[in-house]
């Protein structure tokens, strides 16, 4: 059993393999081919978090990941998400690796998001707006940036300091929740609000959305208008009506599953403002998990000489 620390899985990963093997999960999982739950969350009231349980079983491997949601660790100069993943081999049950989960969280989410994008998406798509400021933000622009050609780039934040640094960062324009999101033709919400910051109102027809950071019954960063108006897609229908606010207030049906676009089993919608309400399920993180060791056991045969 091998140990991946973040900046061994971060130096692991990459948008050209990762985003195909992100297709293939969602497909398989469409399909019925993988095993897996929905998420078991466990409060930890003292101190306003969660823990979670996300396991599955996926082809030959089959692993959990361990989650935290600690929301005050912004106050403590840590990260509000962390993780790890285990993983282990499916015919036989052994232990195959322990890896750092915080970064393959970032990057499964933004590569799943960047599926969403391509299949979705008006393929002039030139004006990308996001909603917040976070890791979420950034990994998002990096892989979405791989689908669509933008020209603009617009940015918000409820910290207008935060809004400043990524434009500084990134060269993106930093504006209002409302100003970004007008005319934009691809949208991100990736913030910790469990309160809408984008309202139907603002989106123009045909635009698409990709709505990454409620999590939740409770939580939604989309208000009504914006969900009734607009196709909806997920990862999971069980998990999204159990996990997603904007689903259960709004009372929407559920379109299709991404993986059901993806294989060409659903058409995808031509004309329609879209909604990807990102969830993450299990097996994008055992999927990520086993492309990662599948890469350090490449790099550890290089390494040592071995065929």
């Amino acid at each position: 059993m091998i140990l991946l620390d973040e900046e061994q899985v971060q130096a692991l990963l990459s948008w050209e393999e990762l985003i195909p093997v992100m297709k293939k999960a969602l497909v398989e999982f469409s399909a019925g081919r993988v095993i897996q739950p929905v998420r078991t969350v466990i409060p930890v009231p003292e101190q306003a978090a969660f823990f979670g349980l996300m396991p599955a079983v996926y082809g030959d491997v089959m692993g959990t990941k361990l989650v935290s949601i600690f929301p005050r660790n912004v106050q403590r100069g840590l990260h509000t998400h962390l993780a790890t993943i285990q993983l282990f081999r499916a015919v036989t049950g052994e232990p195959l690796a322990v890896m750092d989960g915080r970064v393959i969280t970032a990057w499964r989410t933004a590569a799943v998001s960047a599926i969403a994008t391509q299949v979705l998406a008006p393929e002039d798509a030139r004006v990308l707006a996001i909603l917040g400021s976070g890791v979420q933000a950034h990994t998002h622009l990096q892989a979405l940036k791989l689908v669509r050609g933008f020209e603009e780039i617009r940015i918000w934040s409820r910290t207008a300091e935060h809004a400043e640094r990524f434009a500084a960062e990134t060269g993106a324009t930093p504006t209002s929740a409302e100003q970004a999101v007008r005319g934009a033709d691809v949208i991100v919400t990736a913030t910790n609000t469990s309160e809408p910051i984008l309202r139907g109102a603002w989106l123009k027809a045909g635009a698409h959305v990709n709505a990454v950071g409620a999590v939740g019954p409770k939580a939604r960063e989309l208000d009504d208008e914006a969900m009734k108006d607009a196709v909806v897609v997920v990862e999971s229908r069980v998990a999204a009506l159990q996990e997603s606010g904007e689903i259960r207030h709004s009372g929407i049906e559920i379109f299709a599953e991404i993986g059901e676009l993806v294989a060409g089993i659903t058409s995808k919608p031509h004309g329609r403002t879209t909604v990807f309400k990102s969830l993450g399920i299990a097996v994008e993180d055992v999927a990520t998990g086993k492309l990662v060791y599948e890469r350090a056991m490449g790099t550890c045969a290089s390494k040592s000489g071995a065929p």
